[in-house]
């Protein structure tokens, strides 16, 4: 198990047999759901913490089975079957794009919590017997519950139609990813963002160019500067939406647009629209007679978000001043517009 100071749990993976109810499906058995299992997976789900399955047995099996007893919606993906329960974790925390030390695993088998802690010590591990104590453990206890960690399951759960999606394309990841009809809209955020918005700048760390934290009341404060903008991205596509998934947080100078955060979300990572976002705001700039310049701080995950930067006209224009200090990149005044083009259709809304 985790020890102190891991990051609070984002989705909680749950064994079937013995652990979700009593007894085994596939040895005739009709086992009843626990009495405190739809409890504990309402109060987490409630809390924006998902819900997945990893389980020995049949899919179709095991599915109807959750789906006869009320349970199987309130779960964003499902690996059941006979391979390491490790390796179906893994692929789980790629399909939710969420890192393995902010999963845990609960499962009735001593054996099973040791072969995953043994090939993933950052997942957490716990016996059945603990389930309906977990809501009060405090790293199922988020700092920010918003209106929209409340609804992440629907989203997660469209997500994984996705996944099932990309997977039946044969690999085709250009076609797969026209054939999504993503729409991202930027806009300025408003007072029901703010939440979000400060959510997003705590949990996402890979897509994030300084690592800033801002609470709800700094973002409200920013927005409403004549010097600074916070921006908001959302996308959809024809499966349905990803909801705020991007936050860009500029100050205006007489001649700079200095990007003190930009971030997107990790379950967009795939999606390239990181790029066309920065498309925007370097044009955005540009648009207001001002240069478009980008903080950056490094740290070990999120040297994407230098490389789309990079790609997208920023050029360091020196070395960090100190230690701590942020790299500055800025498009070069003869730099050419960069196109908005990519995967997805850009709407622009202003108010």
């Amino acid at each position: 198990m985790a020890g102190e100071g891991a990051p609070t749990v984002k989705c909680l993976v749950w064994d079937l047999d013995d652990t979700v109810w009593d007894g085994v499906v596939l040895e005739g058995d009709d086992p009843v759901p626990f009495p405190h299992v739809p409890g504990v997976l309402r109060a987490l789900d409630e809390r924006g913490i998902l819900h997945a399955v990893v389980s020995r047995g049949d899919h179709d099996v095991a599915t109807a089975h959750l789906q006869a007893h009320g349970l199987e919606e309130w779960f964003c993906a499902a690996r059941i079957g006979w391979g390491a329960k490790s390796a179906a974790i893994s692929r789980i925390a790629d399909a939710l794009s969420i890192g393995l030390d902010t999963i845990a695993f609960i499962d009735n088998d001593p054996a099973e919590r040791a072969e995953v802690a043994a090939a993933l010590p950052a997942v957490r591990c716990y016996p059945a017997h603990v389930a309906a104590d977990l809501p009060e453990r405090p790293e199922f206890k988020p700092a920010h519950v918003t209106a929209e960690a409340a609804g992440r399951r629907q989203l997660y759960r469209t997500e994984w139609r996705r996944r099932r999606a990309e997977e039946e394309s044969g690999g085709d990841r250009r076609t797969f990813l026209a054939s999504l009809d993503l729409v991202m809209e930027v806009a300025p955020a408003t007072e029901a963002d703010l939440a979000r918005a400060s959510e997003l700048t705590v949990r996402t760390h890979q897509l994030n160019s300084t690592g800033l934290t801002y609470d709800e009341d700094e973002l409200r404060k920013l927005a409403a500067s004549p010097d600074h903008e916070v921006r908001l991205a959302r996308l959809t596509d024809r499966f349905g939406d990803y909801g705020i998934i991007g936050l860009a947080v500029t100050e205006l100078t007489p001649d700079d647009a200095v990007l003190r955060l930009l971030l997107m979300s990790c379950r967009v990572a795939s999606r390239g629209v990181g790029g066309l976002l920065l498309a925007h705001l370097v044009r955005q700039a540009r648009a207001g007679g001002r240069r478009a310049v980008a903080h950056f701080l490094p740290t070990p995950v999120n040297r994407t978000m230098l490389v789309t930067l990079r790609f997208a006209g920023f050029t360091p224009t020196g070395e960090p001043t100190a230690d701590g200090a942020p790299l500055v990149l800025a498009v070069p005044d003869d730099h050419p517009l960069p196109e908005l083009a990519g995967p997805a259709r850009l709407l622009i809304r202003d108010a």
